[in-house]
Formats: structure tokens, C-alpha cells, sequence
């Protein structure tokens, strides 16, 4: 993977706190210009750091209360592709891991209340060739919801300074021509 530099890694910072904020206040935070800052994010786009963006939707606002983990236990560890093929065909499941722990797997799903859970985990799960077994762990609450540390270091910090002195520098120079 191609190396970020601070000034994405400042990129990455606000825009992951405000997906809608305008590249023309990214920039000015960032001290570059507009253009600096629409290259550099299609960049972080086309080398696959930013892998999406769009909007979050309120789950319970669509009618589905419950949020529900799952671990399940396969037959066998090999089954998992043959398995994740069949949650893709079930769209109360919005995620899927291949795991280590008493678990082959586990999935994030969302259901409507305990009695659309269960048919789920009765009729569609566990109704898989290949699972065992399914452990259920319903959340009560989501208390936190984040990105992962984007991590500016004391380096990137001075980094970022020294560009924004120097377009402000610049910035003067242009206006006492």
C-alpha cells in the first residue's frame, strides 16, 4: 500500500468527523488549496484507503429494533466462503467476519423485533449446510460509533504548520504585489 504523508492523514481527520464538510474548508484547515485537496482525497480513494462514504442510516428508523450479534461454528473452517455466500442472499445481515475464538464467524444483523430474529436464526441460518452451531448476543445499546485513530503523530503536527506557514507566507507575498 502507497505510504500518507500528514497532510492526508489531516485530510482523514476531518473528514471522517464530517463526511459533507466542502473541500473548500478542508483545505483552508489544511492550509493548501481546493484543488490540493480534491487530488489528494481521489488519491486516498483510487490507493484504497477511503473505501466509501455516504450517509448512516438509523436502523430503528426503518422498523428494525433489534441489533444482534451472532458466533457461529461451521462444520469445518473451509465451508466460509461457500457459507458467506449464502448471508450475502440474507439482507438483515450487514456483517460478516471470519474469526478466531470459540467461533468460526461472526454477523451483525438487524431484525425487527425477537420473533423476526428467530426466524431468522431457525429458517435461514442455521439452515446453512456447514453451520453447527449459532451463539445469539443481542445489543441493548450502541454506546460508541467511530472511525479507526487516524494517528497524527508530533511529526505530522510540525509538518502541517510548516505548510500552513508557508501558504500564509505566500498568501502575503501575492498581496503586497
Amino acid at each position: 500500500m502507497e505510504k500518507i504523508d500528514s497532510l492526508d492523514k489531516k485530510i482523514l481527520e476531518i473528514i471522517t468527523h464530517n463526511a459533507r464538510i466542502p473541500f473548500k474548508e478542508v483545505a483552508i484547515e489544511c492550509g493548501v488549496s481546493r484543488a490540493a485537496i480534491h487530488q489528494r482525497v481521489q488519491r486516498l480513494v483510487d490507493i484504497g484507503v477511503i473505501t466509501g462514504s455516504g450517509y448512516n442510516v438509523n436502523p430503528v428508523s426503518l422498523g428494525y429494533n433489534t441489533c444482534t450479534y451472532v458466533g457461529i461454528t461451521l462444520e469445518r473452517g473451509s465451508m466460509y466462503k461457500h457459507v458467506v455466500k449464502e448471508f450475502e442472499n440474507i439482507p438483515e445481515i450487514v456483517e460478516c467476519h471470519f474469526t478466531t475464538g470459540p467461533y468460526t464467524m461472526l454477523v451483525k444483523l438487524y431484525a425487527r423485533d425477537n420473533a423476526h430474529l428467530m426466524e431468522l436464526l431457525n429458517n435461514r441460518l442455521q439452515e446453512i449446510p456447514g453451520v453447527i452451531s449459532t451463539e445469539t448476543l443481542i445489543s441493548l445499546t450502541q454506546s460508541i460509533k467511530k472511525e479507526v485513530p487516524i494517528g497524527l503523530s508530533d511529526d505530522d503536527i510540525a509538518a502541517l504548520k510548516a505548510l500552513t506557514t508557508r501558504k500564509n507566507a505566500l498568501v502575503t507575498d501575492n498581496a503586497d504585489e
